[in-house]
């Protein structure tokens, strides 16, 4: 017997030893031919204060032609613990896709090398942001409960070898930008990348801030630090990006989508009247918002609204939206040109400490899902996006960006049916896969012990069991 408990104690060690040590290889779910698989981002390095924001090439995800069904993802520690946001800020994290020349390799993590030489072509999405919005998913520090699920029978169309250049292959990359913001002097500060917090005066270029830029993403770039209170102390650790996609192999039954990123930033510029499709835009991502002025010093009531006018020279059915906005936002809206509501996206914020519902940040944006053919955009339609926040304090490098999916085409009423909400529960697996196989340890330890102590004559065994 206690051969067969040694035995199993070594299994449950080595089990423990494999969810301690995270790898990129995935096992494939797959029900009902729909398949998912977890997958884990590089290792990345936190201290208190420190930033990431790295650009991860060549990313593990599923081959072949296949529709994208969903994408979830969440910063995780060494062993798969969620990490809260008041610890590690996630201020975003964005998937690329993109074409290699084949035979052309590149390290698998390393700052922006951008895509000017021949060997690599970014695919981006269709919106008009193409240079700084061009992801396929993305989100920020509402990662947990914002659903990002494509609903029956669509799906992000991906891997088709029709569209892939000659000698080139299809890849992926993930942006990572996480904050660490244990034992800061300012958190709301840090998180908004409030110059003065980071102690900077130029750029991750080293071109100079100019001196109204209060806060934003030139201040919090890779490798610098906010300002730590003095005399605290906490341990460098590692973090990953676990991120779960759920896909089907593409076929005839899959309706194809298209997906706009909208910026409320856009200085968006229309040169061609007749046509509308000969026209420049420049998103520029973040802005800032100054706290109201009210005589009574009562702020409560103060919104900053901010909106632009884009127009869409294609059009079709809208079957997806979501919009990404900053603390202090309070939500966010897209109309059509005769003001109707196309999708409204309000913000969830946290009241507690645990990871999903932190205190203070936003943790979810509501989604829309549109029955289809009732949220049609037309041709050449003008849309006005709208992005509303509180102004009862000063905000830096805030965001108004809005996601959609425009189908061409309306499905048989027969062929509709949602796809099953994935369930954010299923990516604590391997935490409680850790917590099961501790508990097996410790009884595995307990009863050798017994065992022994049986094998001389005392009574522990019987205590055990009982």
């Amino acid at each position: 017997m206690a051969h067969c408990l040694q035995v199993w104690l070594l299994y449950l060690v080595t089990l423990l030893v494999a969810l301690n040590f995270p790898n990129s290889q995935a096992r494939v779910k797959n029900e009902n031919s729909v398949k998912s698989a977890v997958f884990l981002s590089p290792k990345f390095e936190h201290e208190p204060g420190s930033v990431v924001n790295q650009f991860y090439y060549n990313i593990d995800f599923p081959k072949g032609h296949i529709a994208v069904k969903n994408f979830y993802a969440e910063v995780v520690d060494e062993v798969g613990n969620p990490i809260p946001l008041h610890e590690t800020y996630l201020h975003h994290w964005v998937v690329n896709r993109y074409y290699q020349r084949k035979g052309v390799e590149v390290p698998k993590h390393n700052a922006n090398l951008g895509f000017q030489q021949s060997d690599f072509i970014l695919a981006n999405n269709d919106g008009p942001c193409q240079n700084v919005l061009g992801q396929y998913f993305g989100l920020g520090s509402e990662t947990r409960r914002t659903d990002t699920h494509v609903p029956d029978p669509y799906g992000i169309e991906v891997g088709n070898p029709a569209e892939i250049p000659p000698g080139y292959e299809e890849r992926w990359l993930m942006n990572v930008h996480a904050i660490d913001t244990r034992g800061v002097e300012d958190r709301l500060g840090c998180t908004e990348c409030r110059c003065d917090l980071y102690n900077v005066t130029v750029d991750e270029y080293g071109i100079p801030l100019s001196p109204d830029y209060a806060g934003g993403l030139r201040c919090c770039y890779d490798e610098t630090r906010c300002r730590v209170r003095e005399g605290f102390q906490s341990a460098r650790r590692g973090l990953y990006m676990r991120y779960i996609v759920t896909w089907v192999d593409w076929d005839a039954s899959v309706l194809p989508v298209r997906i706009y990123l909208l910026d409320v930033t856009d200085t968006w510029k229309k040169f061609d009247d007749s046509t509308g499709r000969d026209t420049t835009h420049h998103c520029l991502i973040e802005y800032g918002i100054e706290s109201c002025s009210v005589a009574d010093g009562t702020y409560d009531g103060c919104i900053d609204t901010k909106r632009v006018s884009l127009l869409m020279p294609t059009g079709g059915n809208v079957i997806y939206g979501v919009a990404h906005q900053h603390t202090g936002g309070i939500g966010s809206t897209l109309y059509g040109e005769d003001g109707r509501v196309i999708c409204s996206s309000i913000p969830t914020y946290g009241g507690g400490n645990e990871a999903g519902n932190e205190a203070g940040y936003i943790v979810g944006m509501s989604s829309c899902y549109p029955y289809p053919g009732s949220a049609k955009i037309s041709d050449g339609e003008t849309l006005v996006l709208v992005s509303n926040y509180s102004s009862g304090r000063r905000h830096t490098g805030v965001m108004g960006i809005f996601y959609i999916l425009v189908a061409d085409e309306t499905p048989r009423p027969n062929t509709f049916v949602h796809a099953p909400v994935e369930k954010h529960e299923e990516t604590t697996l391997p935490v409680s896969l850790f917590g099961v196989a501790l508990f097996g340890v410790a009884v595995a330890v307990a009863l050798v012990v017994a065992y022994h102590k049986r094998s001389e004559g005392e009574d522990g065994y019987q205590s055990i069991v009982m």
